[in-house]
């Protein structure tokens, strides 16, 4: 397949050649970017070479988390998310926080903007997240633990209820634990005990049955004290009858740090729980400035995450934390570090991208 790409790549690259010598032959070839809303201030070349888009280069799901301020105001930007993806993640605009700042009154705004994209678009969309220990509101902290119990229960079951049938998979805890292996400390773990995982995981069952149901964290693609705990848990929760279907990775990685050791066998142990398997987050950043070495190693480790989720039959989707440098998270979390998406912040395509793209 990917040959028969590289070829239809060539084939394009040629007919272009053709046409603009020639003079003569009215073969042209589509533009990069072929969406109703082909970009009108974003600069591409209309007579470009085409490639294939990420989200037609394999049967998985290939997406981005978006921010629905971006897919509102910039043309460029939502052109394209359009043609490179097939599914989006909420960045910020479906955690708790901003859906219920106040208690009973939400605000769909953000959520509801992303969704109506997803609908004119045919994308999927992954819900993130539904129960984290933080981006949580403030009102949460003075409530005793039965009415916890009762807000955790009322806020999957209405959100999730929302959307029921539209959202293809929910991250519906996050990041639960520490980095040894033992549970966070966290207001839910603190006043609901070991149990509110699963009631987690029942409630927005419940909600939507047809929504596929995971655990999501980071620094787990490699086999350590915390994807032991997770491995247990989903084992565990599974034993019990409790509707767990996938495990997410989120795979923020540095290069300033090696690759995750045995990283394929890893996702592969956990499918052979019987669940699905994600890469849900996936940015790879670097110490400022950008040099061509950088890019080099940051292309090698996207290739490699790639690669490993195409390897692996139950890992169905691979999905990154943005997908251009100009909206990424990273330099505002990591002092002097950037440049860790698939675009730049001109929405040209990275070395990166070109070594997952065989027809880029």
């Amino acid at each position: 397949m990917l040959r028969a790409l590289r070829d239809h790549g060539r084939l394009g690259r040629l007919c272009a050649v053709l046409t603009a010598s020639a003079g003569l032959l009215t073969l042209q070839t589509a533009p990069a970017l072929a969406t109703p809303d082909t970009a009108e201030a974003s600069g591409v070349n209309a007579q470009a070479p085409a490639r294939t888009p990420l989200k037609d280069l394999t049967d998985n799901h290939v997406g981005s988390a978006v921010a629905a301020s971006a897919l509102v105001n910039e043309n460029d930007y939502r052109s394209v998310l359009t043609e490179e993806f097939s599914s989006v993640t909420a960045e910020n605009a479906m955690k708790w926080s901003e859906l219920e700042p106040n208690r009973g009154r939400y605000d769909w705004s953000g959520a509801d903007a992303i969704m109506d994209y997803a609908r004119q678009h045919g994308k999927s969309v992954r819900g993130h997240t539904l129960v984290w220990h933080k981006q949580h509101p403030g009102w949460l902290n003075n409530l005793s633990a039965s009415e916890l119990r009762s807000a955790v229960k009322n806020h999957i079951t209405t959100v999730v209820n929302r959307y029921e049938g539209e959202i293809r998979a929910w991250d519906v805890v996050n990041e639960v634990f520490n980095s040894d292996g033992t549970r966070r400390d966290s207001i839910f773990q603190r006043k609901l005990g070991d149990g509110w995982i699963a009631d987690a995981f029942r409630w927005a069952h419940q909600a939507d049955p047809s929504a596929k149901l995971y655990i999501n964290d980071y620094n787990t693609g490699w086999v350590n004290d915390k994807s032991n705990a997770i491995y247990d848990l989903v084992r565990s929760l599974r034993q019990q009858g409790v509707p767990v279907h996938g495990v997410g990775f989120q795979t923020h990685l540095s290069i300033d740090y090696s690759f995750p050791g045995g990283f394929q066998s890893n996702l592969q142990r956990f499918a052979d729980l019987g669940v699905d398997v994600a890469i849900t987050e996936a940015d790879v950043r670097m110490t400022l400035p950008v040099t061509d070495s950088k890019l080099n190693t940051q292309a090698d480790y996207y290739e490699r995450l790639w690669n490993a989720c195409e390897a692996v039959s139950r890992c169905v989707e691979f999905t990154t934390w943005g997908y251009t440098d100009r909206h990424s998270w990273v330099p505002n979390t990591f002092d002097g570090q950037g440049a860790a998406c698939l675009f730049d912040e001109s929405l040209n395509p990275k070395p990166a991208y070109n070594r997952i793209n065989p027809t880029a």
